[in-house]
Protein backbone atom coordinates (compact mmCIF):
# COMPACT_ATOMS: atom_id res chain seq x y z
CA UNK A 1 0.00 0.00 0.00
CA UNK A 2 1.36 3.45 -0.87
CA UNK A 3 2.37 5.97 1.78
CA UNK A 4 -0.27 8.36 0.44
CA UNK A 5 -3.05 5.84 1.02
CA UNK A 6 -1.78 5.00 4.48
CA UNK A 7 -1.86 8.68 5.44
CA UNK A 8 -5.56 8.83 4.69
CA UNK A 9 -6.17 6.93 7.92
CA UNK A 10 -4.19 8.39 10.84
CA UNK A 11 -3.41 6.47 13.98
CA UNK A 12 -6.07 6.39 16.64
CA UNK A 13 -5.01 7.71 20.06
CA UNK A 14 -4.92 5.38 23.03
CA UNK A 15 -7.34 7.58 24.97
CA UNK A 16 -10.61 7.57 23.04
CA UNK A 17 -13.19 10.27 23.84
CA UNK A 18 -16.66 9.04 24.73
CA UNK A 19 -19.14 9.58 21.94
CA UNK A 20 -22.07 11.69 23.07
CA UNK A 21 -24.77 13.85 21.51
CA UNK A 22 -24.32 17.49 20.59
CA UNK A 23 -21.29 19.74 20.26
CA UNK A 24 -18.36 19.71 22.63
CA UNK A 25 -15.68 22.32 23.27
CA UNK A 26 -12.94 19.73 23.61
CA UNK A 27 -12.33 15.98 23.82
CA UNK A 28 -12.28 16.27 27.60
CA UNK A 29 -16.01 16.93 27.47
CA UNK A 30 -16.64 14.08 25.04
CA UNK A 31 -17.03 14.11 21.27
CA UNK A 32 -19.59 13.57 18.58
CA UNK A 33 -18.83 11.41 15.55
CA UNK A 34 -17.60 14.26 13.37
CA UNK A 35 -15.66 16.04 16.13
CA UNK A 36 -13.68 12.86 16.63
CA UNK A 37 -13.15 12.69 12.84
CA UNK A 38 -11.74 16.22 12.87
CA UNK A 39 -9.35 15.18 15.64
CA UNK A 40 -8.16 12.09 13.79
CA UNK A 41 -7.72 14.11 10.58
CA UNK A 42 -5.48 16.61 12.37
CA UNK A 43 -7.91 19.47 11.77
CA UNK A 44 -9.18 22.15 14.10
CA UNK A 45 -11.70 20.65 16.56
CA UNK A 46 -15.05 20.92 14.78
CA UNK A 47 -18.20 18.97 14.00
CA UNK A 48 -17.94 20.17 10.38
CA UNK A 49 -14.37 19.33 9.36
CA UNK A 50 -13.07 19.78 5.84
CA UNK A 51 -12.09 16.10 5.59
CA UNK A 52 -15.68 14.89 5.00
CA UNK A 53 -18.41 15.75 2.52
CA UNK A 54 -20.82 18.23 4.18
CA UNK A 55 -23.96 16.15 3.58
CA UNK A 56 -22.31 12.97 4.84
CA UNK A 57 -21.14 14.93 7.89
CA UNK A 58 -24.68 16.21 8.44
CA UNK A 59 -25.97 12.63 8.37
CA UNK A 60 -23.23 11.48 10.76
CA UNK A 61 -24.14 14.24 13.24
CA UNK A 62 -27.85 13.42 12.95
CA UNK A 63 -27.30 9.70 13.52
CA UNK A 64 -24.89 10.41 16.38
CA UNK A 65 -27.42 12.65 18.10
CA UNK A 66 -30.46 10.39 17.63
CA UNK A 67 -28.89 7.07 18.59
CA UNK A 68 -29.52 5.95 22.15
CA UNK A 69 -26.65 6.44 24.59
CA UNK A 70 -26.22 2.69 24.92
CA UNK A 71 -25.70 2.17 21.20
CA UNK A 72 -23.78 5.27 20.10
CA UNK A 73 -20.41 3.73 20.87
CA UNK A 74 -20.98 1.15 18.12
CA UNK A 75 -20.23 3.88 15.57
CA UNK A 76 -16.73 4.56 16.78
CA UNK A 77 -14.97 2.15 14.42
CA UNK A 78 -16.66 3.85 11.45
CA UNK A 79 -15.19 7.26 12.23
CA UNK A 80 -11.86 6.83 10.39
CA UNK A 81 -13.72 5.76 7.26
CA UNK A 82 -15.20 9.22 6.68
CA UNK A 83 -11.79 10.91 6.68
CA UNK A 84 -11.01 11.88 3.11
CA UNK A 85 -14.52 11.11 1.84
CA UNK A 86 -14.95 14.34 -0.01
CA UNK A 87 -15.26 14.95 -3.71
CA UNK A 88 -17.67 16.85 -5.90
CA UNK A 89 -20.06 18.23 -3.26
CA UNK A 90 -22.93 18.39 -5.73
CA UNK A 91 -22.83 14.71 -6.63
CA UNK A 92 -21.73 13.19 -3.32
CA UNK A 93 -24.48 14.97 -1.40
CA UNK A 94 -27.11 13.59 -3.75
CA UNK A 95 -25.76 10.05 -3.30
CA UNK A 96 -25.94 10.35 0.51
CA UNK A 97 -29.40 11.91 0.53
CA UNK A 98 -30.83 9.20 -1.73
CA UNK A 99 -29.56 6.36 0.48
CA UNK A 100 -30.74 7.96 3.74
CA UNK A 101 -34.20 8.79 2.41
CA UNK A 102 -34.67 5.36 0.87
CA UNK A 103 -33.98 3.60 4.18
CA UNK A 104 -36.17 5.96 6.22
CA UNK A 105 -39.19 6.27 3.92
CA UNK A 106 -40.96 2.96 4.71
CA UNK A 107 -40.86 3.45 8.50
CA UNK A 108 -41.24 7.20 8.98
CA UNK A 109 -44.47 8.95 9.97
CA UNK A 110 -46.86 9.99 7.19
CA UNK A 111 -45.81 13.63 7.36
CA UNK A 112 -42.15 12.71 7.01
CA UNK A 113 -42.93 10.08 4.37
CA UNK A 114 -44.26 12.79 2.08
CA UNK A 115 -41.17 14.92 2.56
CA UNK A 116 -38.85 11.95 2.05
CA UNK A 117 -40.71 10.80 -1.07
CA UNK A 118 -40.32 14.29 -2.51
CA UNK A 119 -36.64 14.13 -1.62
CA UNK A 120 -36.16 10.76 -3.30
CA UNK A 121 -37.88 11.76 -6.54
CA UNK A 122 -36.05 15.08 -6.70
CA UNK A 123 -32.72 13.39 -5.99
CA UNK A 124 -33.27 10.71 -8.63
CA UNK A 125 -34.15 13.41 -11.16
CA UNK A 126 -31.07 15.45 -10.24
CA UNK A 127 -28.75 12.45 -10.59
CA UNK A 128 -30.28 11.63 -13.97
CA UNK A 129 -29.86 15.22 -15.10
CA UNK A 130 -26.19 15.04 -14.15
CA UNK A 131 -25.79 11.79 -16.08
CA UNK A 132 -25.11 9.71 -12.97
CA UNK A 133 -26.41 6.15 -13.13
CA UNK A 134 -26.75 4.39 -9.76
CA UNK A 135 -28.78 1.26 -10.61
CA UNK A 136 -28.73 -0.39 -7.18
CA UNK A 137 -29.57 2.87 -5.41
CA UNK A 138 -32.41 3.51 -7.85
CA UNK A 139 -33.84 0.02 -7.28
CA UNK A 140 -33.69 0.54 -3.50
CA UNK A 141 -35.38 3.92 -3.82
CA UNK A 142 -38.14 2.58 -6.07
CA UNK A 143 -38.71 -0.35 -3.71
CA UNK A 144 -39.04 2.06 -0.78
CA UNK A 145 -41.59 4.17 -2.66
CA UNK A 146 -43.62 1.08 -3.61
CA UNK A 147 -44.12 0.41 0.11
CA UNK A 148 -45.79 3.81 0.65
CA UNK A 149 -47.94 4.41 -2.45
CA UNK A 150 -50.00 7.22 -0.92
CA UNK A 151 -46.95 9.30 0.01
CA UNK A 152 -45.35 8.56 -3.35
CA UNK A 153 -48.46 9.66 -5.25
CA UNK A 154 -48.61 12.84 -3.16
CA UNK A 155 -44.95 13.55 -3.92
CA UNK A 156 -45.39 13.06 -7.67
CA UNK A 157 -48.37 15.42 -7.63
CA UNK A 158 -46.43 17.97 -5.58
CA UNK A 159 -43.51 17.84 -8.01
CA UNK A 160 -45.62 17.87 -11.18
CA UNK A 161 -45.03 21.55 -11.82
CA UNK A 162 -41.75 22.04 -9.96
CA UNK A 163 -38.24 20.67 -10.27
CA UNK A 164 -35.24 21.74 -8.23
CA UNK A 165 -32.00 22.37 -10.06
CA UNK A 166 -29.34 19.86 -8.97
CA UNK A 167 -27.12 22.62 -7.60
CA UNK A 168 -29.97 24.06 -5.50
CA UNK A 169 -30.96 20.64 -4.21
CA UNK A 170 -27.37 19.87 -3.24
CA UNK A 171 -26.82 23.20 -1.51
CA UNK A 172 -30.13 23.58 0.27
CA UNK A 173 -32.05 20.31 0.14
CA UNK A 174 -29.77 17.35 0.79
CA UNK A 175 -28.94 18.37 4.34
CA UNK A 176 -32.64 18.70 5.15
CA UNK A 177 -33.33 15.31 3.56
CA UNK A 178 -30.77 13.45 5.67
CA UNK A 179 -31.86 15.18 8.89
CA UNK A 180 -35.48 14.28 8.15
CA UNK A 181 -34.44 10.70 7.42
CA UNK A 182 -32.54 10.31 10.70
CA UNK A 183 -35.37 11.81 12.76
CA UNK A 184 -37.90 9.74 10.84
CA UNK A 185 -36.15 6.53 11.84
CA UNK A 186 -35.37 7.62 15.40
CA UNK A 187 -39.03 8.44 16.08
CA UNK A 188 -40.52 5.58 14.06
CA UNK A 189 -42.75 2.98 15.71
CA UNK A 190 -40.37 0.09 15.07
CA UNK A 191 -38.68 -2.33 17.44
CA UNK A 192 -35.05 -1.33 16.84
CA UNK A 193 -34.55 2.13 15.36
CA UNK A 194 -30.91 2.23 16.49
CA UNK A 195 -29.90 -0.63 14.20
CA UNK A 196 -31.54 1.06 11.21
CA UNK A 197 -29.88 4.39 12.06
CA UNK A 198 -26.45 2.76 12.21
CA UNK A 199 -27.18 0.96 8.95
CA UNK A 200 -28.19 4.26 7.34
CA UNK A 201 -24.84 5.84 8.15
CA UNK A 202 -22.76 2.81 7.20
CA UNK A 203 -24.50 2.22 3.88
CA UNK A 204 -24.16 5.92 3.06
CA UNK A 205 -20.43 5.70 3.78
CA UNK A 206 -20.21 2.62 1.56
CA UNK A 207 -22.05 4.43 -1.24
CA UNK A 208 -19.65 7.37 -1.10
CA UNK A 209 -16.63 5.07 -0.96
CA UNK A 210 -17.87 3.33 -4.11
CA UNK A 211 -18.77 6.59 -5.83
CA UNK A 212 -15.33 8.07 -5.17
CA UNK A 213 -13.57 4.86 -6.13
CA UNK A 214 -12.19 3.99 -2.71
CA UNK A 215 -11.83 0.22 -2.72
CA UNK A 216 -13.42 -1.53 0.23
CA UNK A 217 -10.53 -3.99 0.55
CA UNK A 218 -8.01 -1.15 0.63
CA UNK A 219 -10.02 0.69 3.26
CA UNK A 220 -10.38 -2.40 5.42
CA UNK A 221 -6.65 -3.10 5.33
CA UNK A 222 -5.72 0.50 6.07
CA UNK A 223 -8.16 0.76 8.96
CA UNK A 224 -7.42 -2.56 10.65
CA UNK A 225 -4.99 -1.19 13.29
CA UNK A 226 -7.19 1.83 14.00
CA UNK A 227 -10.33 -0.27 14.17
CA UNK A 228 -8.72 -2.63 16.69
CA UNK A 229 -7.64 0.24 18.95
CA UNK A 230 -11.08 1.85 18.80
CA UNK A 231 -12.88 -1.38 19.50
CA UNK A 232 -10.72 -2.26 22.49
CA UNK A 233 -10.29 1.21 24.01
Amino acid sequence: MSRARKNLFPAVPQLVPTLSAGRHRSARRGACFMEFASFLAGERWSDSPNCTDPVLATLARAVNDTLSDGRRGELITDIPRVIGLRGDELRVGLVVALRAASLALPVASMERQRALAVGIIATLDALAELGINRPRARVAAEHAMEQVPDATAWAHEHLADWRARPIDLARHGCGAIVRTAALGVAQACIDDPDTLLARMLRESIEDVEAFLGRETTVVAAALEPATHQLATA
